[in-house]
């Protein structure tokens, strides 16, 4: 019996199929017509000689061979560029794509600067850049779904590899006439008793507040929550609240006049930013060079 071959055209094809649960939205993503991309559907299922969809009027939907299909072609689709990574490595350029996954203190605060002299060092690398929470970012690294990660320290996991990045401590934004922009530094405890306004709910700092104030028997009086830092400035602006943020949030949206910035004077202020990256030997060489141009 002759051997089938696999496309990995056709199973990216596949991959975007079941992720857009429609073969139209599919199509349009792949900038295909969508009778093409059903062809190459129906060949991947002649192939496996099974059925990957079941279609229907309401969209399409994965069996439970597609399901497996789905999940081993996003890995095969993640080795392969992998491949093309390390063989353009050995030519004795640094070049080729390199992921990185950030959370947004790092992105606003350290990167680009530090990007921008990684770029001038090595112009044929590519660096695709996306924003996560530090949670996010972790699980990146940890299914090689990103080459470099930077978020909030944690206890490394296993398989991971570290570096310090930045020092970026937690600091107080609040209006320039509040009663306490006074102060040279402020407690947390002093901060608490005022309406706050709090960010990425559910993230790693809003975590990290939430338990400080559960530990001291501090009810956390939340004004209004928002998704992003700048979002954050605008809050306090208006007079909504006060902010504990990280200091290169506070200065990158809160520089003007009408605000005032504070250290938060606790043990548990210290904030480090740290590299992350799944442990591989040797690396390839746009990676190594990305980790040594970011470390501290």
């Amino acid at each position: 019996m002759a051997t089938r071959r696999l496309d990995p055209y056709s199973l990216r094809l596949f991959a975007s199929a079941a992720e857009e649960g429609s073969i139209a939205r599919a199509a349009a993503r792949e900038h295909l017509s969508a009778s093409a991309l059903s062809r190459r559907i129906a060949d991947l299922e002649h192939a496996f000689g099974v059925p990957l969809l079941v279609r229907s009027p309401l969209g399409i939907r994965l069996t439970d061979a597609g399901r497996l299909v789905h999940a081993r072609g996003l890995q095969l689709e993640a080795g392969l560029d992998a491949l093309l990574r390390e063989v353009q490595s050995h030519d004795g350029r640094v070049s080729g794509l390199v992921r990185l996954c950030a959370n947004e203190s790092s992105v606003i605060g350290f990167l680009p600067e530090r990007l921008q002299r990684f770029r001038q060092a090595y112009p044929e690398v590519t660096i695709a850049l996306q924003e996560r929470l530090s949670d996010e970012v972790l699980r990146a690294c940890l299914d090689d779904a990103t080459d470099v990660g930077v978020a909030v320290a944690h206890a490394v996991p296993a398989g991971l590899d570290a570096w310090d990045f930045a020092d970026d401590p937690l600091a107080v934004l609040l209006p320039a006439a509040h009663p306490l922009a006074g102060s040279d530094s402020l407690r947390f405890a002093e901060v608490a008793q005022q309406p706050l306004v709090c960010v990425q709910s559910g993230g790693a700092l809003d975590r990290q507040l939430r338990e400080r104030a559960a530990a001291t028997g501090l009810p956390l009086q939340v004004a209004v929550a928002v998704h992003s830092f700048d979002g954050v400035a605008r809050m306090v602006e208006a007079g909504l609240g006060l902010a504990i943020l990280p200091r290169s949030a506070a200065r990158a949206y809160a520089g003007a006049p009408q605000f005032a910035r504070r250290p938060l004077a606790e043990d548990w202020a210290p904030r480090m930013l740290r590299l992350y990256a799944l442990h591989k030997t040797p690396r390839p060489a746009a990676v190594a060079a990305l980790i040594e141009a970011l470390r501290a």
